[in-house]
């Protein structure tokens, strides 16, 4: 096994035998997520919220690897049934499932609201993935050996909160306010379902990470929907200048889901310069990202907004043995 200071897809080792799912799959990071995984030998779910634009990345990265294994099946991260049509869909065209890849997000976005009147960034980057992998879950622990989730934050997640009092900005919206409370919580989820994991003796591996400063369509999207030019083209200008490519910020992701010195509850990123570029390593996140009674919380309350129950057990419980 390579360094993790000098850590590349070429560390993955084979993939042949492995289901993976990435969300996200037709762009950015999770594109390159997604070739990676192709390139040595995976069979890869790529769940797209657009299956013209999911066939179109499928078909190119067709044209640059020799035989991949891929798959496109509709997810809509904003809509709960389009999440448990999907869970449903895969559990029963697939019998194991060993990495799945909750990439898939949005950043920085005029106030809106999914399917299920959810805030749209908490929505999408938090519950859709929490009710995923709750869905998913079941298929990931009947798959034999170490299965393995990985979460994507952000750098970002350090200056967010938990406003438990105004979850989906209603009464008070800043975008970036908003965009940094969903990745903190995709970080307190990650090392919460990790704890809850351990706690059930489950072979599977909990895991976050985050991309850095890489230059993807994700930042597009806010001034885009705001329509600020101004605010599209210093964001055009800053990848140009600053952001490593969409495949470098893609390690972080790679490294986690593959890496057998990556243990569960582990934070993954870049370890260059702020964190932001570079080759991945093991860092620490924020410190209230491991404030286990806020994950908790945080736990309770996305069972209550998503209906979707995890069969494992709260490691803060009193008996720790039953069921959440």
């Amino acid at each position: 096994m390579m360094s993790s200071e000098t850590w590349g897809p070429e560390a993955m080792g084979d993939q042949s035998e492995k289901t993976v799912v990435v969300t996200g799959a037709n762009s950015g990071i999770g594109f390159e997520v997604t070739k990676a995984f192709a390139e040595n030998g995976a069979r890869v779910v790529m769940a797209c919220r657009s299956l013209d634009r999911g066939n179109a990345a499928s078909e190119e990265i067709r044209a640059a690897v020799a035989d991949p294994s891929l798959s496109v099946m509709e997810l809509d991260l904003a809509d709960l049934d389009s999440v448990r049509s999907f869970a449903e869909t895969f559990r029963t065209e697939y019998s194991d499932l060993h990495v799945l890849s909750n990439n898939a997000g949005v950043m920085a976005i005029p106030r809106s609201e999914t399917e299920d009147g959810f805030e749209t960034q908490f929505g999408v980057n938090h519950l859709g993935h929490f009710a995923l992998t709750g869905l998913l879950l079941d298929r990931l622990r009947e798959t034999a050996g170490e299965t393995r989730i990985v979460t994507q934050s952000s750098g970002l997640h350090e200056r967010g909160e938990i406003d438990f009092a105004d979850l989906h900005g209603e009464q008070s919206y800043d975008r970036f306010d908003a965009y940094a409370q969903s990745k903190l919580a995709n970080v307190l989820f990650a090392y919460e379902l990790d704890r809850r994991l351990r706690a059930a003796n489950a072979e599977v591996t909990s895991v976050a990470c985050h991309p850095g400063f890489a230059a993807t369509n994700l930042q597009r999207r806010g001034p885009e929907l705001a329509g600020s030019k101004l605010r599209l083209w210093m964001m055009k200008l800053a990848n140009a200048v600053f952001a490593q490519s969409a495949a470098t910020g893609a390690l972080p992701m790679l490294m986690a889901g593959t890496d057998a010195d990556v243990a569960g509850g582990e934070y993954v990123g870049p370890g260059g310069l702020m964190n932001m570029r570079g080759a991945p390593v093991i860092q620490r996140s924020s410190d209230r990202s491991y404030d286990d009674e806020l994950a908790r919380q945080l736990w309770d309350v996305s069972v209550d907004l998503t209906g979707v129950s995890y069969d494992l057990p709260d490691p803060q419980a009193p008996d720790a043995t039953s069921a959440n």
